[in-house]
């Protein structure tokens, strides 16, 4: 009698469209994620890899005047099609639409290897931005029709795991393969691992099988989205480095921004399938989460790329070791998520922890910013193992709310507008720290010098100089983290903000 109870448990659990109670926990579920972090590993590490070849890439094919576009328009390709890959997604099936994203991502990444002009590069970057935003989304939104909310903690520890050693080994594994095999292999090297997730996701990932529905894309949302978000980057990326702020251009493309913004806002409430719906936003825990998010692809990606310019300039470290040093807070995060996610799991309640997870970043941020040219190394890891732990205990809450306070109708949409604001959080994030390093440098040495200097730079100059732009870094890396501060006490009042709602559990 018992036996058969749970089982007819079981069948009214499938039928509403949530899990058995165990099912999280069977091994096929277990197996089929390998491949899905598999994927999602290879969208992260392409965030950063590339920056550690990009000299290399330079001397062979030149176009240093559109160096920062090789990243810059892999990011925001990725950006802007991430809620499209999340609309497709709740409408044709997210396992489809995984395997047609990581196609999209294997071509990109065999395409721009073969490139041999930097504007030939820029484009097959683009095609493979556009196929890691659907790589990210739809991984994210997997793990939401695999298991139910309260079992997702567990599982997106290990996405906060992957997150992390893409975004922070991306730099040591670009170097490495820079040099052993040459700057081509960055991208080749994408191929035969996407191949076996390919091939591991359609053998063994297995989802609810969806009706076929009518595919309606909202292109002139996603259009005005795409130029919002290019016009916007670009102000924060040019201006003050490239053109004054006042500049016709800078004007020209901040006016263009909000223009695109506004018209992409009263779009959406006029279209019938919208690619990003608004309503979502009026869940105040779906806006909460996109704001943590946002302060979180800040922070991520701050860290990991001035950090170790800190590192190499003002304390002397190798540009390999640099990378090494970033363990402390990759070995933290890691730790601290699968120990935050396993208590989620157990309890189904997440927000103490996420306060104090922000409270730990707002004093790491605070203290990185107090460092100067006579801080030590250890004192400096210190501080990076404390912001670790602060985003270890919250990288799992922006989708695991956001996901748990929707539909399952909406679990595309909502994930896709985590994601995206995580990655435009951290374009805006690297783009604002850069411009205000970039300002102390040039304050700093006084038209001496512009621009930051190679260490074979800084050895030619005079002992005072070379001071003087030690200073400068310092004082520009401290103005970074000052900022950082505020960001983090942004993603502390956004978290305060919060409604505990507690997770569900199979079968609720």
């Amino acid at each position: 009698m018992a036996q058969k109870s749970a089982r007819e448990r079981a069948r009214s659990a499938h039928r509403g469209g949530t899990a058995p109670p165990d099912a999280a926990r069977q091994p096929p579920v277990r197996i089929a994620m390998i491949g899905v972090m598999l994927a999602l590993l290879l969208a992260m590490i392409e965030n950063t890899v590339v920056g550690t070849a990009v000299p290399t890439i330079v001397g062979e094919i030149g176009g240093m005047s559109h160096l920062s576009w090789v990243v810059t328009a892999y990011t925001l390709a990725t950006a802007v099609t991430t809620p499209v890959w999340g609309k497709l997604g709740d409408t044709l099936g997210r396992r489809q639409i995984f395997l047609v994203s990581i196609a999209v991502f294997l071509a990109g990444s065999a395409l721009s290897g073969t490139a041999h002009s930097m504007a030939v590069l820029i484009a097959y970057r683009i095609v493979q931005g556009i196929g890691a935003g659907g790589l990210a989304v739809t991984a994210f939104a997997v793990i939401g029709d695999l298991v139910p909310p309260r079992e997702r903690g567990t599982y997106q520890s290990m996405t906060a795991a992957v997150v992390a050693i893409g975004t922070i080994g991306g730099p040591l594994l670009g170097g490495f393969v820079t040099d052993s095999l040459g700057w081509r292999w960055v991208f080749y090297i994408n191929v035969p691992i996407g191949i076996v997730a390919f091939v591991w996701c359609a053998l063994c990932l297995k989802l609810p099988r969806k009706r076929p529905e009518r595919v309606r894309i909202d292109y002139q949302g996603a259009l005005l989205l795409g130029v919002a978000i290019t016009a916007i980057t670009l102000v924060t990326t040019w201006g003050g480095e490239k053109c004054a702020w006042g500049s016709v251009q800078i004007v020209g493309l901040a006016v263009a921004g909000v223009a695109a913004l506004g018209a992409f806002l009263w779009w959406e409430t006029r279209a019938s399938d919208p690619v990003l719906p608004l309503r979502l936003f009026r869940v105040r825990n779906v806006t909460t989460s996109a704001v943590l998010s946002a302060v979180l692809g800040a922070m991520m990606f701050g860290a990991s790329t001035y950090l170790p310019l800190f590192q190499q300039t003002v304390l002397g470290v190798s540009a390999s070791n640099s990378g090494f040093l970033l363990l402390p807070m990759m070995g933290a995060l890691m730790v601290v998520s699968t120990i935050a996610g396993r208590r989620i799991t157990r309890t189904g309640t997440y927000r103490s922890r996420a306060l104090v997870g922000c409270g730990l970043m707002v004093v790491a941020t605070y203290g990185l910013s107090t460092m100067g040219t006579d801080t030590s190394q250890l004192t400096c890891s210190l501080y990076m193992a404390l912001l670790g732990c602060g985003m270890g205990l919250l990288m799992q809450m922006p989708l695991l709310v956001a996901q748990n306070s929707v539909g399952r109708e909406d679990l595309g949409v909502s994930s896709a507008a985590v994601t995206m604001f995580r990655t435009i959080g951290g374009s805006l994030g690297v783009a604002v720290f850069g411009a205000l390093l970039n300002r102390a440098i040039t304050n700093g040495m006084h038209g001496a010098a512009t621009g930051q200097l190679s260490t074979s730079d800084l050895a030619g100059l005079t002992d005072s100089l070379r001071v003087r732009y030690l200073e400068s870094i310092t004082s520009g890396i401290d103005t970074i983290y000052v900022c950082a501060t505020a960001i983090a006490l942004l993603g502390l009042a956004a978290m305060w903000c919060t409604r505990e709602e507690r997770l569900r559990g199979a079968g609720e």
